[in-house]
């Protein structure tokens, strides 16, 4: 591991940094590589080698004790908790100790910025150290590159791949040329168009690749700037699909073999993208890989999140038009706004096949060097919305290169929103007054849900609520059951949108209502899911994940929620597979026609049910982060703490995993199969771990 920084007795990582109620929080391991016990001391020293007065907190960490052999149970983890002031020094270390040595790791702390965030001398990337080991496992050996290259395929089609040059050193012409000449797929061609000041380039192409047939470059008169250097290596192509790279980035040699692949199970393929990584100037060190969900449109009109690499068949980019210098700065990202809106098959190879380098020019590595490519992003998004027809109004967000859209209503439908109570009028009365004094849609009702309260209380509280025109009171007289019970609220419902809405949530964000609404009125959308936090400002929803901790989990339950989440898909727009009933907004015709909830799910997975079958007749599920809600969670029906709710559950569950077994077995199609399932956080899933979560 790299953490063992020249040790060899250690290794230790770091999760998760991050200020905390004027705190700062250091969570990781450190692990003991003599005997079975591999439990160390952990200490935080200044640079005289002073112990600084922390909280540390021991914690179990099986999934480190399996990947260094040792015992069950031992407690590798830690959390650290330090008050700002004491880490306010010069120079601070961790210090992990044996008792025979001592291992100690430099830290260079900010605690006077915003974010109060914490800076390793040595990496910066959450679980670099993991990853940088774990991808050099990836790539084929030897004798896997030579199956590859041996291997026939029905179909073989040619493939491009155009680089645009510009006064190119040599070490990284050298690396990318390499490495699209040694893919272990051999069918490809290079195509460079060289806009560099003098011939140096091709003069060093010829000496070095005499005989390569598969080079075809050209010397440009000018230097036309990216976009038109970049169409004229795609003039030059005459492959079946055009992929793209920039010159100082590296393709994995099976990068190409894994597109063929593709192309081969899937003849009608029309866009190609996969995972990608940063490597350093050097090549030397791998980190901030990028596992990124299978295609989501509104995902991408967040952010360019498919970028490398990205591959395209010829007649779909001739229909999309070639890279518009306009955009110049984000011009693939335009480029792929465009091939997406005229594909019919979009395939994500869920694989890290290209490595973007990072040095002081780059936007990789420093993404302030090129603040007018973002600038130009936005810009990008806006023609896609005007291409399709689609009123919108897009804005940039404090995450650079991150969008926010502002979708203009469609008339002015009427909303029904559907609360299910029992008893629990104070939590109910809360939500109400909540929906009234801060949502700024106008044409709504609440049709609330009697369903068997006893507290007098509760039906004063209905009184009080019926006395403001919006609320009406229907009954419910059978036991819970969530799916029936809301089966019979929406023929009820005036409204031509719905939301279900527990009766423990209270509104945040006082434009809620419209956020939601601008993303359902899209006729390819069957529902929209909320932001939900706890009480206390941590993650209750943001999106449900097929598979994780077992059947399905919510992503992220339980993290600070002023954090954007790997990848920013806390604060980002997104397609899902599901996302919760607790504040769902769906169309009431697209309900009806699909039957509403199924029954046999009377209080478990109903919503992700409903949400699954949404998708299986060819609507999409959206998560928003910016519809927010607390969720104090369960008052509405409590937790599954009786051996009747238990059993109920876990007739429930089957009755879900016999139904959606085949997906659950796929995998979540929003949710990259490198990341784990038995975390919410989106950390590298180990060797060991299956893809349902379990062992």
């Amino acid at each position: 591991m790299k953490a063992l920084l020249g040790k060899k007795f250690a290794a230790c990582h770091i999760d998760r940094v991050e200020s905390h109620y004027g705190n700062i929080m250091i969570r990781g391991w450190a692990a003991g590589l003599r005997g079975e016990d591999g439990v160390l001391d952990i200490s935080v020293l200044d640079g005289k080698g002073a112990r600084l007065s922390v909280y540390v907190e021991r914690l179990v960490r099986d999934d480190v004790n399996q990947m260094f052999g040792l015992k069950e149970g031992l407690e590798t983890g830690f959390h650290i908790l330090a008050d700002r002031a004491v880490l306010d020094t010069p120079e601070i270390y961790l210090a992990f100790s044996d008792g025979k040595e001592t291992m100690k790791k430099k830290l260079r702390v900010n605690v006077h910025s915003p974010a109060a965030r914490l800076y390793y001398t040595h990496f910066s990337e959450k679980w670099q150290e993991d990853y940088d080991l774990w991808i050099r496992r990836q790539g084929p050996g030897r004798r896997e590159a030579r199956e590859q290259r041996r291997q026939k395929f029905e179909r073989n089609p040619l493939f491009s791949v155009v680089i645009p040059l510009y006064n190119t050193p040599r070490p990284f012409l050298k690396e990318i040329v390499d490495s699209v000449l040694g893919q272990t797929y051999q069918n490809t061609e290079l195509c460079l168009a060289d806009g560099s000041q003098g011939d140096e380039i091709g003069k060093w192409l010829r000496r070095h690749y005499p005989k390569e047939k598969r080079i075809r470059y050209r010397k440009l008169s000018e230097n036309r700037g990216i976009s038109e250097n970049t169409n004229a290596a795609v003039k030059m192509a005459r492959g079946e699909f055009i992929f793209f790279a920039d010159h100082d980035d590296v393709l994995t040699r099976d990068a190409l073999y894994e597109a063929a692949k593709a192309v081969n199970e899937d003849p009608e393929i029309d866009v190609i993208y996969t995972d990608e990584d940063k490597v350093n100037s050097s090549g030397t060190a791998y980190f901030a890989p990028h596992f990124k969900p299978d295609f989501s449109m509104e995902l991408l009109c967040c952010n360019n999140y498919i970028c490398h690499l990205f591959g395209v068949r010829r007649d779909v980019l001739k229909k999309a038009g070639l890279l518009n210098p306009a955009y110049d700065g984000a011009q693939d990202y335009d480029l792929v706004l465009r091939c997406c809106e005229k594909a019919e098959r979009i395939c994500h190879i869920p694989k890290v096949l290209y490595h973007w380098r990072t040095h002081p020019a780059s936007t990789a590595g420093n993404p302030d060097s090129k603040k007018y490519a973002f600038e130009a992003g936005r810009r990008a998004v806006q023609a896609h919305y005007e291409r399709i027809g689609l009123a919108a109004r897009v804005e940039n967000t404090d995450l650079l290169g991150r969008y926010r859209t502002y979708y203009e209503m469609e008339k002015n439908p009427r909303i029904t929103i559907l609360i299910p109570n029992r008893d629990h009028g104070e939590d109910l009365k809360r939500c109400v007054l909540s929906i009234q004094e801060k949502t700024t849609y106008e044409n709504y009702e609440i049709l609330v849900i009697e369903n068997n309260s006893q507290e007098r209380e509760t039906f004063e509280v209905y009184g009080q609520l019926q006395k403001e025109g919006r609320v009406r009171v229907i009954t419910w007289e059978h036991p819970f059951q969530y799916a029936a019970l809301h089966n019979f609220a929406v023929k009820e419902a005036q409204g031509e949108y719905l939301v279900f809405l527990n009766n423990d949530t209270e509104v945040i964000s006082e434009g809620w209502l419209e956020e939601m609404l601008g993303i359902c009125q899209k006729p390819q959308v069957g529902a929209v899911g909320a932001k939900l936090f706890y009480p206390d400002g941590t993650i209750q929803h943001a999106g449900v994940i097929l598979g994780l901790g077992g059947v399905a989990g919510h992503i992220y339950a339980g993290f600070p929620g002023d954090k954007d989440g790997y990848a920013a898909r806390l604060v980002s727009v997104q397609d899902l597979s599901a996302v919760t009933g607790a504040c769902m907004m769906t169309k009431k015709d697209v309900y009806l026609k699909i039957g509403g909830m199924d029954e046999s799910f009377a209080v478990a997975y109903n919503d992700v049910d409903y949400c699954l079958r949404l998708r299986e007749a060819g609507y999409g599920v959206v998560f928003t982060p910016y519809a927010r809600l607390y969720h104090y969670e369960s008052k509405t029906r409590g937790y599954e703490d009786t051996a009747e709710k238990k059993k109920r559950l876990e007739k429930e569950t089957r009755e879900f995993e016999k139904r959606w077994g085949g997906l659950l077995e796929k995998g979540d199609p929003f949710y990259n199969p490198n990341l784990s399932l038995k975390k919410a956080d989106c950390s590298l899933r180990l060797s060991g771990e299956k893809r349902q979560g379990k062992e």
